[in-house]
């Protein structure tokens, strides 16, 4: 019997405990099961369907400190911050059900005096939703949840990094009593997910990397079928002359540091005006400095551990990169000393050159390249110079620049002056490779859905 082993990144790895490798012959009873489970799921339509699953959000609030704690152990993100991942999945997944009659019911698009159309939202089927490891609740919220309300059965896969916690997820949809087949969960890594995406089903809905992205988008090529995908970023922040820089550098720091710098669109890039750069280096080192890196079980820790080893060794190898290349480290740059397991200072570098790995990869970790500008045009062009597209970050106190900025960055999201743009309302995103559909709000909806127009007499 093969088994995944679970290791907490920051008490040396130690083993927190065994969950078994999903066989191909059980991924395709799931995936059968979810097939005969979709029409009767259907059949209850929005307000049966979301009457079902608060039971779910119920069973969640019920165990907060235990998840959150499972979180910190799994994965290394400090208690307090993973105390903070479980009420916004909460928040989230109430969003979903509290909205989602307003936007999956049928609407009236056109009429006239003999006929009218009526537009319906549809399950679209079996749904393959597959997440990473870096916010183990809300990436199933994000990934599951507008899928199972939308009328979708979904066969889910977490990361092989939080495997614990994927089964602690089964366990609580199973306390619901959710119909047999509506949801299940397979365990491994990505030889697991490939077996489940080549099965018969309708939908690939998929949170990771940009690799592994691209393989998929090629997978639901051949099914031809239905993909959402959320992958990679590298998003800039743009500080300008007139920036208000007490408010800006708390709103770097956390939007680079929290979770020890392990989120898909994190600021990582800074882009700064000439006359400020010093002044924001400065004020960012005296930050980072002041913070506490360390147990992430600890209520004091502000920057935890890294997920995993490999993920050490890889941030460790972009930092050498950029060295090797004329780079400076001014805070940070290496493993944290005195301390077991994936923990990496946090990191300020700069000397920019054009190809430090650095600025041309995703880095997944503690580190923020600085770089600075001399014009806006220059700074709108350094700001797209990447192949990801999720978020991006401007600081200026004229509005007029802000918007005008905001409209050549080529990002699906943008956030202006601290202004948070991360809500279960609006739409999630990204532009070039970092992905295809939204997530959330309306949008996120009709992703997973099939949209049919009904024309009949009055």
């Amino acid at each position: 019997m093969s088994i995944l082993v679970s290791t907490n990144p920051a008490k040396n790895y130690e083993v927190l405990g065994k969950v078994k490798i999903s066989t191909e012959n059980e991924i395709k009873q799931k995936v059968k099961l979810a097939n005969e489970a979709k029409a009767y799921w259907r059949s209850l339509e929005v307000k049966g369907r979301v009457s079902q699953l608060k039971r779910l959000v119920e069973e969640i609030s019920l165990v907060k400190g235990k998840l959150a704690l499972l979180e910190t152990k799994e994965m290394g993100m400090p208690i307090s911050q993973s105390r903070l991942d479980i009420d916004d999945s909460i928040r989230y997944f109430q969003w979903y059900l509290d909205n989602a009659e307003k936007y999956l019911s049928p609407e009236v698009v056109y009429q006239d005096d003999k006929i009218f159309h009526k537009v319906f939202y549809e399950p679209v089927g079996v749904a393959a939703v597959i997440t990473p490891w870096n916010f183990p609740l809300s990436n199933f919220v994000w990934g599951a949840g507008q899928n199972l309300i939308a009328g979708n059965t979904v066969v889910f896969k977490h990361s092989e990094e939080c495997p614990l916690f994927g089964k602690q997820i089964e366990e609580l949809v199973d306390r619901c009593g959710l119909p047999n087949g509506v949801f299940s969960e397979v365990y491994g890594d990505g030889k697991i997910g490939d077996i489940l995406v080549h099965q018969d089903i309708d939908l690939i809905s998929f949170t990771g990397s940009t690799t592994v992205g691209k393989y998929l988008y090629k997978v639901a090529a051949e099914k031809f079928i239905k993909i959402v995908l959320e992958m990679g970023g590298s998003a800039p922040g743009i500080i300008f002359e007139d920036a208000d820089l007490d408010a800006a550098a708390e709103t770097i720091y956390s939007n680079r540091f929290v979770n020890c710098g392990q989120a898909c669109d994190a600021l990582k890039r800074l882009i700064v005006h000439e006359s400020r750069f010093e002044e924001i280096v400065d004020r960012l080192s005296r930050l980072i400095r002041s913070k506490k890196v360390g147990d992430p079980e600890n209520e004091t820790t502000d920057i935890g551990s890294l997920v995993a080893k490999r993920q050490l060794e890889l941030l460790e190898s972009q930092v050498v990169d950029a060295v090797s290349k004329g780079a400076k480290v001014v805070v940070g740059g290496k493993r944290s000393q005195g301390l077991k397991g994936a923990y990496f200072e946090p990191t300020l570098i700069v000397n920019f050159a054009p190809g430090m790995r650095v600025w041309r990869e995703e880095v997944f970790g503690p580190v923020l390249p600085i770089v600075s500008f001399e014009s806006e045009t220059e700074a709108i062009k350094l700001a797209n110079d990447t192949k990801y597209g999720l978020g991006s970050y401007i600081f200026t106190r004229d509005k007029n620049r802000a918007e005008r900025v905001a409209f050549q960055l080529e990002t699906g999201m943008v956030s202006i002056n601290n202004a948070y743009y991360l809500q279960p309302c609006s739409p999630f995103g990204g532009y070039k490779e970092s992905g295809i559909g939204r997530e959330h709000g309306k949008f996120g909806f009709h992703e997973l859905t099939q949209v049919k127009v009904v024309a009949m007499e009055k």
